[in-house]
């Protein structure tokens, strides 16, 4: 299968130092569980899914990360919070008014600043492979002619997702969208470095990311790389239950 694109320029191995941890959300597939613990702080293998997006942030050398809130607010921010630096905190507080991906991340873009900013769906986490998959985002980004690089997983080494794919991607790394009805070879894990100038132009209010991508898509500046080790999608009380044994398995 194709890796993607294979640059070493624009953000590079650096990688960006901000990232933002999409916390906001309903977990309504995860219910009963998230009828009083929302879905960040559900927890896999021992440790909350919102804490393993952190340890994932430390090894890329994150210095800043902006976790949005909007169900059971206090209980995420709190836990968010106390969290020891490196990487600061900050809250970007959708208790008014649920965002969705796309309008949740146009708000805390005054908290990410002007540079690329890595994204983390806090239901999304993987077992590592050979390195770590942010270091593998970093390593293919480059900012010259990306507006956004997405995290991809092959269909066979997913567990908890049952879906039929997301995007088929060219040899250079170029996304499109699977056609209706069809399988595509690669799902989004939940993990993207996205430049700010993805969300010019971006609308107001509620809206799913997946309107930006499309347009960058038209653009031809949507990239995916395929990630590396095993992707867990942790949707559902079932999917929890599939998570802790593929983390057993592999740490055997």
């Amino acid at each position: 299968m194709q890796a993607g694109p294979d640059t070493e320029n624009g953000a590079g191995a650096k990688g960006p130092k901000t990232a933002i941890v999409l916390s906001a959300g309903m977990g309504k597939r995860m219910r009963p569980i998230t009828a009083t613990t929302p879905k960040p702080l559900v927890p896999v293998a021992g440790r909350t899914l919102l804490d393993r997006a952190f340890d994932k942030l430390v090894v890329a050398g994150v210095e800043t990360v902006v976790v949005n809130v909007h169900y059971l607010a206090d209980l995420v921010e709190a836990h968010a919070l106390r969290w020891p630096a490196p990487p600061k905190v900050l809250i970007s507080d959708e208790r008014a008014e649920l965002l969705e991906t796309g309008g949740g991340v146009v708000k805390a873009l005054p908290l990410l600043g002007e540079e690329p900013f890595y994204l983390l769906n806090s239901d999304s986490t993987w077992i590592e492979g050979v390195r770590p998959n942010l270091e593998h985002l970093a390593r293919h980004f480059d900012p010259q002619k990306m507006d956004g690089l997405l995290l991809l997983s092959g269909l066979v080494s997913a567990v908890g997702y049952d879906g039929k794919g997301d995007f088929v991607m060219d040899a250079d790394g170029r996304l499109a969208r699977r056609a209706e009805r069809e399988v595509s070879p690669f799902a989004y894990v939940g993990g993207a470095i996205l430049h700010p100038r993805l969300f010019e132009g971006a609308p107001e209010g509620s809206f799913s990311l997946n309107r930006l991508f499309d347009v960058a898509i038209e653009r031809g500046t949507l990239f995916g790389v395929q990630m590396e080790g095993i992707w867990l999608h942790v949707g559902t009380p079932e999917a929890i239950d599939a998570a802790e044994r593929a983390i057993r398995d592999s740490a055997a």
